[in-house]
């Protein structure tokens, strides 16, 4: 455990614990945790989640402009649900693309744990995005990659990572039954 993977993690269960309120100063948390994490995650050799969290740091970005733009007449933008056809083609993609980073990544590179990292990394991706348009069925992606994670990180001697995706795990059922909540009052 280093200040730096401290600092990160202080920041994303601020991210998490406000992305759940639907506050878009949650964005601004996400781009200092995932400019560190870009830095722990290439020091420990998980190159797909480093790259990941460059990707983060954009989408920080990102999901701050789509939420500011999104509020009219002082409403927040709404979340909304997309059609299960949409997430079936999102998980045959996250599958092909996670074998062919996998692949690449286990013949051409020393990375820890290739295929599971390339999946969580794609699917990480798409679930970003679902967040960055308010849609409610990223928190299930979300639960499937932070139990993935927890034992990823922690094998990888980032135990207080590990710990932050424990938390992530813990907090997704509220952040289910907020953005659900938010969806339905949207609707009357």
């Amino acid at each position: 455990m280093t200040p730096l993977e401290v600092v990160a993690v202080v920041m994303a269960v601020l991210y998490l614990l406000l992305a759940i309120q639907e506050n878009i100063w949650c964005w601004a948390c996400a781009g200092i945790s995932t400019a560190i994490y870009v830095y722990l995650f290439l020091t420990v050799q998980l190159y797909m989640e480093s790259a990941l969290n460059v990707f983060y740091f954009a989408m920080a970005i990102y999901g701050f402009s789509v939420w500011y733009r999104g509020r009219t007449d002082g409403h927040e933008l709404p979340v909304t649900k997309w059609s299960i056809p949409v997430h079936a083609y999102a998980i045959a993609a996250i599958i092909a693309a996670s074998m062919i980073s996998g692949y690449l990544l286990d013949t051409h590179t020393d990375a820890a744990f290739p295929y599971i990292d390339s999946l969580t990394t794609w699917a990480a991706i798409w679930a970003t995005f679902l967040v960055a348009r308010k849609v409610l069925e990223n928190w299930w992606y979300w639960l499937v990659i932070d139990i993935a994670s927890v034992l990823i990180y922690w094998s990888r001697d980032l135990q207080l990572t590990s710990l932050l995706f424990v938390v992530y795990v813990i907090m997704i059922p509220f952040g289910i039954i907020s953005w659900t909540r938010s969806w339905r009052e949207a609707r009357i």
